[in-house]
Order: structure tokens, then sequence, then C-alpha cells
């Protein structure tokens, strides 16, 4: 620590920790491997949704959860917080927000078949809920997300 930086506080490291955590405990499901998702949080309209993998669904472009759009990306009309609480109430109910800002959710267990990495520790995956079937085909059908061909492929709803 520097002189004249605040040390930082026993919530800030716990935060990280558990951040550091979250994020290392989650592994890449290699492409084609099918998998079994019981979603515990959600941060915007096409994921992370967090199991034991952090998942990004395929397929799918939606807003960031700050509201802007990617460069080179598919932007839905649709605000972001709107695309999100569909998502959570396609794979469950909400439970509460973590301190982190993720919607805490109670859902079903998914069947998930990964399409590889989706950057950094998070799987590209299409999943389907008992709930609602295919959650990438029910987002661009509900007009929370749009289809993104360039990972959408030959992917049929």
């Amino acid at each position: 620590m520097r002189r004249g930086q605040p040390a930082p506080t026993s919530n800030t490291k716990v935060t990280t920790i558990f951040s550091f955590l979250l994020f290392a405990a989650a592994a890449v499901a290699p492409s084609g491997e099918t998998f079994t998702c019981t979603p515990t949080r959600v941060w915007d309209g096409d994921g992370p949704i967090w199991c034991a993998e952090g998942i990004r669904l395929s397929g799918i472009a939606a807003r960031e959860a700050d509201g802007s759009c990617r460069p080179g990306q598919p932007c839905p009309d649709v605000p972001a917080e709107q695309a999100r609480d569909a998502l959570v109430s396609l794979i469950g109910r909400p439970t509460g927000v973590s301190r982190e800002g993720h919607i805490l959710v109670s859902g079903p267990a998914m069947r998930c078949r990964s399409a590889g990495s989706a950057g950094g520790s998070r799987t590209a995956a299409w999943c389907v809920s008992p709930r609602s079937g295919d959650l990438s085909c029910a987002m661009v059908r509900g007009g929370w997300a749009l289809r993104w061909d360039r990972y959408w492929r030959n992917h049929r709803c």
C-alpha cells in the first residue's frame, strides 16, 4: 500500500476474493459437451448466468447491463433491465440482488450444450429450461435479444 492511500476495507477484500473465486471456479466447458446448469445468478439479458459454469447464451445479443451495446454486435431496442428481467423469469424467479448487482435466482436445472469459450472463464452455450424451452430462442422470440448470425449458425428453435 502506498502512502496517502486508504487501506482496503474488509468488505472490499471479501468482495474481491468472492469475485475472483466465482470466476476462477467457472471453467469453460469444451465445445459439444452437454451439462446440467442449476442457475443461481443472472447479470444481463444474454448472460452470464451462473451455475457451476459462467454461461453466456449462444447466438444472441442483448444490451449490456449499463444499457450500452458493444461495437460490431446486434443492438436490440429493449432496455437492458427489461431483457435481464425477462431472462430471470424464463429460468426461475428472483430471490434478491447480490452485492455485485447480479439478480439472484432460484430455478430448475437446465440442460446446456457448450459452443466453446465466450471469453474469459465463460462458456457459450445453448440452454434449455424446463420452464421455457430454448433460452436463446425465447429471448429472440420475446424481442429481448437479437439473433447474432455470426454465432447462431444452424441452430433451430
